[in-house]
């Protein structure tokens, strides 16, 4: 099994930035032939790494620092009054965490997703291939929360399980169903999910201060931001 001294990471070539119009990234992923258990995934999420199927990576771009990697310490964390409202709104939806897995029934709900969301995205057009890369693959402790409303599933989350907390890979819902805000139910679960299983974080991924599509993660506080090797709380945005 692989750990943090033996692992070889390669860097892509300069690519057009997914998120910041006009400008260049490169991204540092690790060996795909490396053995990832759960200690290591761990240990590289607190780096700043993030995974996506069996690809695990984060940015290393020369003359940006944009993409800031951060966690919310969910022991001090106090819901403000919208999301207290998008708590109550949600009360009827029934939630289950199951073993992630490739079924048609998410499928259908990923590319309905993003078939209307983000068409102008990487992801587009949604394919079961491409889920199952994205979501399914190279897991370690993975699941998906079923979100569901009269027995119709309505949203979908993919979570991983790691030594000091959650990490939320990525959240689906039908369009449908917007006005209930369950991009923000997902993470409001996830917080209490990770509570009570005496997890310190829930890790959310990267934050980018010029990126609109980013500016929800620091609607959740207190949160850190990984900088300079170091984890230190947000005062500002």
């Amino acid at each position: 099994m692989s750990n943090l001294r033996t692992l070889v990471f390669f860097a892509t070539p300069a690519h057009d930035c997914s998120y910041l119009p006009d400008r260049e990234a490169t991204t540092m992923f690790v060996d795909p032939r490396a053995k990832i258990d759960k200690k290591l995934y761990s240990q590289l999420t607190a780096l700043g790494f993030r995974r996506s199927g069996s690809h695990y990576y984060r940015p290393h771009c020369e003359s940006c620092s944009a993409c800031v990697p951060v966690r919310l310490k969910v022991d001090k964390f106090q819901p403000d009054r919208s999301q207290r409202r998008v708590l109550k709104m949600n009360a009827d939806l029934a939630c289950r965490l199951v073993p992630a897995a490739y079924n048609e029934r998410y499928y259908r709900l990923y590319a309905h997703y993003i078939e209307e969301r983000h068409q102008d995205g990487d992801m587009y057009p949604p394919t079961r291939e491409q889920f199952t890369s994205f979501l399914v693959e190279g897991s370690t402790d993975s699941w998906f929360l079923e979100i569901t409303l009269n027995d119709e599933l309505i949203g979908l989350a993919a979570i991983d399980l790691l030594d000091d907390g959650l990490s939320a890979i990525y959240t689906v819902f039908a369009p449908e169903y917007e006005s209930r805000s369950l991009g923000t139910f997902a993470v409001l679960w996830q917080i209490e999910e990770a509570r009570a299983r005496e997890l310190p974080h829930l890790y959310l991924g990267y934050w980018i201060k010029d990126c609109k599509k980013m500016s929800y993660k620091t609607r959740y506080r207190p949160i850190e931001a990984l900088q300079d090797g170091q984890w230190h709380e947000m005062r500002s945005t």
